[in-house]
């Protein structure tokens, strides 16, 4: 029995690492989109999303049956518990990947106001955020855990950064408003990509210690 539930566990590392994967693909599709102002990778970004969904819809109904068949103990227990913590917060870095991707539907074909920089350093941080993170879980490595939410700090930094340019430019000319609300919201979605791959990492730290922080994403 115990033999079974090692295989599911395992099979359910698997599923992680794969819907990790998928939306580290879907916030590189929708940066890259955005910087090339490419159309098919904004709505590749949108197929990413979907399988998303359905890895959460699959991670879930494993979890469960996990918990109905095999009654865990405490410790395997809070990892199922974390497992389905997790898949809530990567599929809503998927839908906030699929906003960015949006955006730059609406701006395609007009030029930007100022040159990208931050942005794609703040998408690159919540990158490594969401890939470490999955990594922490897999390999139980608590130590990388708290890294993760540690480095939230950076991204928090690049998007205060990217709002004072883009009120900068605002208040130099109001006919950059628009466009700045707009880059603005992109920032405000990677920042909260890297509050909840600090959520993700936190659900890690429980699952290893048994000790939980507050959400600090909705």
């Amino acid at each position: 029995m115990r033999n079974k539930f090692d295989r599911q566990l395992e099979q359910l590392n698997n599923m992680l690492i794969e819907m990790g994967a998928l939306i580290e693909n879907a916030i590189s599709s929708a940066i890259h989109a955005l910087e090339e102002q490419d159309i098919k990778k904004a709505r590749q970004t949108f197929a990413l999303e979907e399988e998303v969904d359905q890895m959460e819809r699959d991670i879930e109904t494993l979890c469960l049956k996990l918990l109905l068949q095999q009654q865990p103990v405490a410790r395997d227990l809070r990892l199922i518990s974390a497992a389905l913590k997790m898949i809530t917060d990567m599929e809503r870095i998927s839908d906030q990947a699929a906003d960015i991707a949006e955006i730059v539907l609406l701006l395609a074909g007009t030029p930007y106001i100022k040159k990208l920089e931050h942005i794609p350093q703040m998408a690159d941080a919540a990158i490594k955020m969401v890939t470490d993170s999955i990594d922490a879980f897999v390999k139980k490595d608590l130590k990388l855990a708290e890294a993760v939410v540690g480095y939230d700090d950076v991204v928090d930094r690049l998007f205060d950064t990217v709002k004072n340019d883009l009120i900068a430019l605002i208040r130099a000319d109001s006919a950059n408003g628009e466009q700045a609300i707009d880059l603005l919201m992109i920032a405000k979605y990677f920042e909260r990509i890297g509050d909840h791959a600090e959520n993700i990492a936190e659900w890690v730290v429980f699952s290893i210690t048994g000790k939980r922080e507050p959400e600090t994403a909705e």
